[in-house]
């Protein structure tokens, strides 16, 4: 890959949601002294409220499913969607409906439908993914290439007719195609099936969410040039979940909720699972710009830790906000020590294909001190070539267009930078190592990954992990090592099995 200027597309959620556990975060505004008990509210919400001159969307956590609706219907705000699973109501109502319904029985918590921002050939050399690929085989007896494994994409959506994502049979790798749609104006929000030749990908931020899905699971493509490239996991399978161009907090918990109704069958009932593979780890490279406290309570993470008990990795963008130690800029939600949640950070390896380059200067740090802020991984992430029109507005900032095997694959793959482009790497190795080894838990595949990672030089030192082997505060554990994760599971045809580590987190 050519040396391009850098495209960084800032990480979004901004502001992670809030969602009902027994801990309270340390930035959530206390509950007023009163008589009757009144639920902690997120300061992003609060804030909102206290300039807010019509009606609101807030996300209203219960202890259970009937309290959380019970509520809504006392205070008189307008319900638009919820979770059931996770015992959350997303409704809108006035400064006053909002202030009542946190006084009502079993409510534990209300947060803000804040704004989110997606993050901006893949280095399979620098993951060792290529030898993977050529060595070893999943439990199936194929090459290890994700075969068997959905990986549920949450981004701007995809253009599943792209030429990277087209099987040699003609069909293509998105199985499921998926589109968030949320009107707080009539209140209501859905997720709806589109076919899987329409293109979701289209809006003000296009570009983005096909470029990702390449980076997972390209199929093998030679361009014009002669240059040949495929994803992490070029035997993956796709369930692309479109939050459109203008990304809000409910929207994109939306696709996650789904995710945890329908990970099991993502293309309906009756759908074999060799057509349609169950979702074992989606990809989220989206957060909050300049980072923020983790919020246990956010329903962002009750999801994705719901997701984690039934067997289902969360793959999280570090962020694009750099920083040097000082304070923590990583994404809130990926900082989860949930074991199966996996924050990764933006390795350079400076065109060399190697294994000893750099943290790519923009790249989230942690602080300095506290592990809990540090990224899990580091994967490649700088000047990443994947599925891009040059047309859409995310793809037009790459300065590398190259155009696919067809004739009339005119600028259909660019080279763009961001750990969202770092993200979708191991999203693909995660599918990799559970073809490996389909029976390994969410934290047994994370400790893998950190456990076996490259310790590469660059930059702060590593530190004695609190969950085992080293860590730093800019690049984790090191550099996923798929070859070496694999062998840990078990799961390789060349190398013996060991035992699995205890869940760790």
């Amino acid at each position: 890959m050519r040396r391009i200027a850098r495209s960084s597309i800032g990480l979004g959620i901004a502001g992670v949601v809030a969602a009902a556990t027994a801990v309270v975060p340390a930035n959530a505004v206390p509950a007023p002294t009163a008589e009757a008990a009144t639920a902690d509210i997120a300061p992003s919400l609060a804030k909102t409220l206290s300039t807010a001159d019509g009606p609101t969307t807030v996300l209203v956590h219960g202890t259970d499913l009937a309290s959380a609706n019970d509520a809504i219907d006392a205070s008189g705000m307008s319900k638009v969607t919820s979770f059931d699973k996770i015992s959350v109501v997303v409704a809108r109502g006035t400064e006053a409906q909002i202030a009542d319904a946190r006084t009502q029985p079993g409510i534990t918590y209300l947060e803000g439908n804040t704004p989110i921002e997606f993050s901006q050939t893949t280095s399979n050399a620098a993951t060792r993914g290529e030898e993977a690929l050529r060595t070893l085989k999943g439990a199936d007896g194929t090459a290890l290439d994700g075969k068997g494994v959905s990986v549920g994409v949450i981004d701007s959506g995809v253009d599943p007719t792209h030429p990277y994502l087209t099987n040699e049979d003609g069909s293509s790798a998105v199985v499921s195609n998926q589109k968030v749609l949320c009107d707080f104006t009539d209140s209501v929000c859905t997720v709806q099936e589109v076919p899987n030749n329409v293109d979701t990908d289209t809006l003000a931020v296009g570009g983005h969410g096909t470029h990702v899905a390449g980076i997972v699971a390209g199929r093998p493509t030679t361009l014009s040039s002669g240059d040949e490239l495929h994803g992490a996991a070029p035997g993956a399978s796709l369930v692309s979940l479109s939050t459109g161009a203008v990304l809000f907090i409910v929207g994109a918990d939306e696709a996650l909720n789904w995710v945890l109704e329908n990970h099991e069958a993502p293309c309906g009932e009756g759908v074999h699972a060799a057509e349609c593979p169950p979702i074992k780890v989606t990809n989220n490279s989206y957060g909050p710009i300049g980072g923020g406290e983790f919020d246990p309570q956010s329903a962002t993470v009750k999801l994705q830790r719901a997701l984690a008990a039934e067997g289902v990795l969360t793959v999280w963008a570090a962020g694009n906000d750099g920083g040097d130690g000082s304070e923590s800029l990583t994404n809130p939600p990926g900082q989860d020590p949930t074991g199966g949640v996996l924050s990764v950070a933006s390795y350079n390896d400076l065109e060399s294909g190697t294994r000893d380059g750099e943290v790519s200067g923009y790249s989230s740090r942690g602080m300095d001190g506290d592990q809990s802020t540090y990224p899990d991984v580091s994967a490649p992430g700088d000047t990443i070539t994947s599925a891009c029109r040059l047309y859409l507005p995310i793809c037009s900032t790459g300065l590398d267009p190259q155009d696919g095997p067809g004739p009339t694959d005119i600028g259909t793959f660019n080279t763009i930078s961001g750990t969202s482009m770092a993200a979708p790497h191991v999203a693909g190795i995660v599918a990799q190592l559970l073809q490996a080894d389909p029976s390994a838990s969410p934290a047994e595949v994370e400790n893998a990954i950190n456990d076996t990672a490259h310790k590469y030089a660059f930059g702060a030192p590593y530190e004695a992990a609190q969950d085992g082997g080293t860590t730093s505060f800019d690049k984790g554990h090191g550099l996923v090592d798929v070859v070496a994760a694999a062998t840990q599971l078990g799961g390789s045809a060349t190398a013996p099995a060991k035992t699995k580590g205890k869940k760790r987190r």
